[in-house]
């Protein structure tokens, strides 16, 4: 995966590439070189004490240096620009995936890891790329031409090379072999981690609330204590081996210096050869530890493309049509015709033939238990979720048909739990339409009971809120969740349970405000006070995923024992008489 991930985005920048292997292999050239006209230098100048040949090889000398360090720049400016740029597109083509995903899918890869898979395995992968494009370039050139040169040096010397680099390769193998098991294992610990940040970061007013501090912090600091027992460990293999390859090297310096002296004494070699044979080997054991160093980054780099590849490769089980439907036929109709629904892996559907219609201007209220399948219905109908037998109409259109686009824009969806972005209250509210005049927000907020609130605020519109909408209240919170609905001007609007926040005056007058303002909207409402579903043009009653009646809250008195069961457990039987 990782050499497929590297291919597939590194193929958009050749020309760059191109300039990398241009310009790393001309620094190679120069490095290579320079050791050889230090020999000549020495053997021929100094020894000799030719001040002019001296000075002609110092200035050559110096303009091949300056030469490596041009080519060196340039090389790695491009190696950074390729490298940067592949982070940049592995980053929005994983964002792009995901927000494909449909709920199915964020819930089975984990937001916290969904998090860490767009950066710090991105991150990794981009690390690899950037390393791999100089050192990985550089490392067999010098090792390779380091070997050549120095054979050209002195031949006699070259068994020393035949013993320090498969000894130096050994211990790199060595090392290697036991950290790419500990990579993997890191990255899930790390995953660890940012669930717990998370969780404890989004639920913080439950943890303070059930006095749960210390709890929590024991869970994180497992966590934490789990990734820092993986990283010393990957720590100390990185200690090791650098020590052990130094070890190599320096013994490998000390045999030629050794050897080389003993021939330079009898008069077989030249000290200036035994310089540059010194240099040479630096370079060959310099090349062949920087490709043990990329080999080291390799594996991690590894199990971090093979995690995005994951997300990459997922399929949406939201599955576009490939000839969708774009007009609608009937706005603001709703119709189930014999859905059911079963999640994966359960082995009792959640939904069992559910059968219902609402026409244009209708409200059409759905109750029942907890866990009695309220949620998963009305994600439906914007296609959260497929439904696993039957069809879901909207507008006319089978859903599964539909083009999701015009889809989403006739659909107002207010979830049981709104989120609000960072940001102001009218960037908020502009959420599903941009192009909405403050008078229209205002109007929003006139309906949803929210304008008292937001102009008591010194900024109005403008106010500030915070991400998840945390500095305000949890009613405040749903009425603006049903402005921004509000504004969105859609033929349909879903709320599901969105006023249990509410007080029961806000709750009458949020309600007699849509009704009136909004008669030509068709609205599904998921509610658990009966109070909010009285006036309803129908209510659909729903028992373990069954429906246990259907009809006006008069009809289901009378006929449904359920939902006689619901009002007389929130209202009395004297009541539930008094509303028939």
């Amino acid at each position: 995966m990782l050499l497929k991930l590297l291919v597939r985005y590194l193929a958009r920048y050749k020309i760059l590439l191109a300039g990398v292997l241009v310009f790393q292999f001309a620094s190679a050239l120069a490095a290579l070189y320079l050791p050889t006209l230090n020999a000549d230098l020495i053997d021929t100048g100094v020894t000799t004490g030719d001040v002019p040949y001296i000075v002609r090889t110092g200035l050559w000398m110096l303009l091949v240096a300056l030469g490596q360090i041009l080519a060196a720049i340039i090389a790695t400016y491009c190696a950074a620009r390729a490298a940067m740029g592949l982070g940049r597109d592995i980053r929005r083509d994983v964002y792009q995936r995901v927000s494909g995903f449909s709920e199915r899918e964020v819930s089975g890869f984990g937001a916290g890891s969904l998090i860490t898979r767009n950066t710090n395995d991105v991150q990794q992968v981009q690390m690899l790329a950037m390393m791999s494009a100089t050192m990985l370039i550089m490392a067999p050139m010098m090792a390779i031409g380091g070997i050549i040169m120095a054979l050209r040096q002195d031949v006699s010397l070259s068994w020393i090379l035949a013993v320090s680099i498969p000894v130096l390769l050994l211990v790199a193998a060595l090392v290697i072999s036991r950290m790419v098991p500990l990579f993997r294992s890191f990255q899930g610990k790390l995953d660890a981690v940012n669930r717990v940040m998370r969780e404890q970061l989004t639920g913080v007013r439950v943890v303070r609330a059930f006095v749960r501090e210390s709890i929590e912090e024991e869970r994180f600091r497992l966590a934490n204590t789990d990734i820092y027992l993986v990283g010393r460990r990957v720590g100390s293999l990185f200690v090791l081996m650098f020590p052990l390859v130094m070890l190599v090297l320096n013994v490998t310096i000390v045999g030629v210096v050794w050897f080389g002296g003993v021939e330079v004494d009898a008069g077989t070699t030249e000290i200036g050869t035994l310089f540059a044979f010194m240099q040479y080997v630096g370079q060959i054991l310099g090349g062949v530890m920087m490709a043990s160093f990329m080999a080291i980054m390799i594996p991690r780099a590894a199990v971090s493309a093979d995690r995005i590849g994951e997300v990459l490769d997922s399929e949406s089980s939201l599955v576009r049509p490939e000839n969708p439907v774009t007009e609608m036929a009937e706005p603001g109709v709703v119709a189930f015709d014999d859905v059911s629904f079963t999640y994966p892996g359960a082995e009792q559907p959640i939904l069992s033939h559910v059968t219902f219609r609402a026409d244009p201007g209708e409200t059409v209220a759905v109750i029942g238990s907890t866990g009695s399948g309220k949620t998963t219905l009305v994600s439906l109908i914007p296609r959260l979720f497929d439904a696993t037998s039957g069809s879901v109409s909207v507008q006319g259109v089978d859903v599964a048909r539909a083009d999701l686009d015009e889809l989403w824009k006739g659909i107002g969806l207010v979830p049981q739990r709104p989120f609000l972005f960072s940001g102001t209250i009218a960037s908020n509210l502009r959420f599903g339409r941009e192009e909405a005049t403050d008078d229209e927000l205002w109007h929003a907020l006139e309906i949803a009971q929210a304008a008292d609130f937001v102009r008591e605020r010194p900024e109005g519109l403008d106010a500030p809120i915070a991400q998840g909408g945390t500095n305000v209240s949890g009613g405040q919170r749903q009425r603006l969740a049903i402005a921004r609905a509000i504004v969105r001007q859609p033929d349909i609007l879903v709320f599901d349970d969105s006023f249990s926040a509410l007080d029961l005056t806000t709750d009458a007058r949020l309600r007699q405000a849509l009704w009136r303002e909004l008669p030509q909207v068709t609205k599904i409402v998921v509610a658990q006070r009966v109070s909010t579903i009285v006036d309803a043009d129908r209510i659909l009653v729903l028992d373990d995923g069954k429906v246990a009646g259907y009809g006006t809250h008069e009809q289901l008195l009378e006929s449904s024992t359920t939902y006689q069961e619901i009002a007389q457990s929130q209202m009395g039987a004297d009541e539930s008489e008094v509303g028939a």
